[in-house]
């Protein structure tokens, strides 16, 4: 049984539920760091992790969430601001340059070393049992990420073999980056796939979900946990990414329309729910009472599900209130020792 799915069903029996809220963000304030610095600095990005560690206690540590690793190890143009994360803004793409990134040797790149470095050093300080989690691009996401969001989506209908090509040197990428990362001792591997929401069911398919299956197996290998995220209104898609054999789905607030316990009853309990209090509109722009209420009534939605996890929507940003995820945790932690 995959680790993640044996906790949750542990914990519920024993009248509790993981907790386990994408806090990576908001870390940059108990250090007095900042986002640039954790990004690329692994002795400043272990602080962040300890620092959530020691304040909040989560059943799964993650780091920052950063969607440009990958495309900036393939030479891709990066831009670094210091109170923001990373981005990959639009950059001309010539496909003649994928013979190149495919000759990159990735284990010498800078950020992909020093984020396996944070892994490592955080697992050899972690005394709270607490899972070790990674974030890793999905294929499509790192696709469009290469060429451009527009692009990407206007390849998919008029030039599919164009985008697949890409989604294939994106997957190779992305197998490698993680196995770097597991060799860290990297416990969980999401897989962040938010450019896929806009693909209809059959070309998330072809696009993601069969190339998301490769990179299951690569974790699987590995004895290591593998969850797909995939934000906004992912009702039509929920299933499939089910499908392509990952141990869990991480999806988003209620507000862009998913509804886990629907997602729950249909998907079965072989595989993790997790989610999905907002980020923004509870946990940064809400008080305390608010975190506690939306943290209450959706584990009341999810009460009969033992495979699900508590978290949030999507990676929380950096100016929640501490005392916001203090009481989203306490919230969470009450359900537990209360049981069901």
């Amino acid at each position: 049984m995959p680790r993640l799915l044996g906790l949750c069903r542990t914990s519920h029996r024993a009248g509790r539920r993981l907790v386990a809220p994408l806090a990576g963000f908001p870390g940059i304030r108990l250090t007095e760091s900042s986002i640039k610095l954790a990004q690329q600095n692994a002795r400043e990005h272990v602080k962040v992790l300890r620092a959530i560690n020691k304040r909040f206690s989560p059943d799964v540590v993650f780091p920052l969430m950063d969607l440009s690793v990958e495309a900036n190890a393939l030479g891709r143009h990066t831009v670094f601001p210091v109170n923001d994360s990373a981005t990959v803004p639009y950059d001309a793409f010539d496909p003649k340059d994928m013979a190149r990134m495919r000759a990159v040797d990735l284990a010498g790149d800078s950020r992909m070393r020093s984020i396996a470095e944070t892994v490592q050093a955080f697992r050899a300080s972690n005394e709270s049992g607490a899972l070790i989690g990674v974030y890793v691009t999905g294929p499509y996401t790192l696709a469009a990420l290469i060429t451009g969001a527009e692009e990407a989506a206007l390849a998919t209908c008029c030039d599919p073999g164009a985008i697949l090509s890409l989604c294939r040197l994106a997957t190779d990428t992305v197998k490698t980056y993680a196995t770097m990362l597991m060799d860290a001792g990297a416990e969980v591997v999401c897989v962040l796939e938010p450019s896929g929401v806009m693909l209809g069911p059959a070309d998330f398919d072809r696009c993601s979900g069969a190339f998301v299956r490769e990179i299951v197996d690569c974790c699987h290998r590995r004895s290591v946990d593998c969850i797909y995220h995939v934000c906004g209104n992912t009702m039509h898609l929920a299933e499939r990414m089910a499908a392509v054999g990952v141990d869990g789905i991480s999806l988003d607030s209620p507000e862009t329309g998913v509804n886990l316990h629907r997602i729950a009853l249909a998907l079965g309990p072989r595989i993790v729910i997790i989610g999905n209090i907002n980020p923004t509109a509870v946990m940064r722009d809400g008080t305390v009472n608010t975190v506690r209420d939306a943290v209450q009534s959706l584990l009341r939605q999810m009460q009969a599900f033992p495979n699900f996890i508590l978290s949030t929507g999507c990676d929380l940003p950096e100016d929640v209130p501490p005392e916001n995820i203090d009481e989203f945790m306490r919230a969470g932690r009450a359900w537990r020792n209360e049981g069901p």
